[in-house]
This record gives C-alpha cells, sequence and structure tokens, in this order.
C-alpha cells in the first residue's frame, strides 16, 4: 500500500516481536513495530513523524494514542490518531477510529465508528455552547406562531 505520498517517518527503534506478550500500559517515542500483543493502551510521543506499526500478526488489546498508524494487524479498542491511519487489507479494528487522514484498503475491517478528527472538535464546541448540532427553526416560528 501506498503509505500518502511515502512521507518519512521516525526509524523504527523499538520492535515487539512474535513470540512477546506484554501486560499493561507500553509508551514510547519514534517508531514501533508490533509483531507481538500487547494487552494494554499503547501510547505514542507526539513527534509529527512518530509512528505505530503492526503486523499481520500484532495484536493490541486496549485503547491506541498515536500520531501515525499502519495497520494490519488487530486492535480491540479506541484508535486515537493524530496524524495519518493508514488499513491494511488484514486490518481489524474492534471500537471507535479517531482519524485526521484515512487510507483504507480493500479487506480492512472498522467494527465501530469512524469520527474525522474535524468531527471531534465540532462535536466538543456544540457541546460547550450547549447546541446540539440541530439548527431547523423551534416549532411554531417559521409560521409566526410561538
Amino acid at each position: 500500500m501506498a503509505w500518502f505520498g511515502r512521507k518519512r517517518h521516525s526509524r523504527i527503534g523499538t520492535l515487539i516481536g512474535a513470540g512477546t506478550h506484554i501486560r499493561g500500559d507500553l509508551v514510547f517515542e519514534g517508531g514501533l513495530h508490533l509483531d507481538g500483543v500487547v494487552e494494554g493502551q499503547v501510547v505514542g510521543g507526539d513527534a509529527p513523524d512518530s509512528i505505530l506499526m503492526v503486523s499481520e500478526r500484532g495484536r493490541i488489546l486496549g485503547d491506541v494514542k498515536v500520531t501515525n498508524l499502519i495497520l494490519d494487524g488487530t486492535v480491540l479498542g479506541d484508535v486515537h490518531a493524530s496524524g495519518r491511519v493508514e488499513l491494511a487489507p488484514r486490518a481489524r479494528v474492534t471500537g471507535t477510529l479517531y482519524y485526521r487522514y484515512l487510507e483504507m484498503a480493500m479487506g480492512a475491517e472498522v467494527n465501530g465508528r469512524l469520527v474525522h478528527q474535524d468531527e471531534i472538535g465540532d462535536e466538543l464546541e456544540d457541546e460547550a455552547d450547549g447546541e446540539d448540532g440541530d439548527d431547523r427553526p423551534e416549532q411554531g416560528a417559521a409560521d409566526g406562531h410561538t
């Protein structure tokens, strides 16, 4: 799959192999390649070139908060990606996927909601203003009756 014009990302500084099973939260900086299993949150650094790569053998049982994500494995939890998300053919997400840019291959699955990052900001502004997003006039206001 093309990675959005081959943008350069952090070098992969950490590799979690297929025989590794981690229980607990995992925090990383730069790049992480996951072939194993993580039971807990996976949180990446805020650098714009930070990336999490999950292979077809990789599984995350918990929420993911990263800048960029290439997923060909499984995530059972919500995914928050402030940058780009690439879902390869064997990618499986069970939960809500929050993204800014999304590329999804045929065969990839998201069993939950897809929420564009701009939508998150709009929802928060509406809640702060006490609005429900419904711009229709109140009943009777259009015909002069109140």
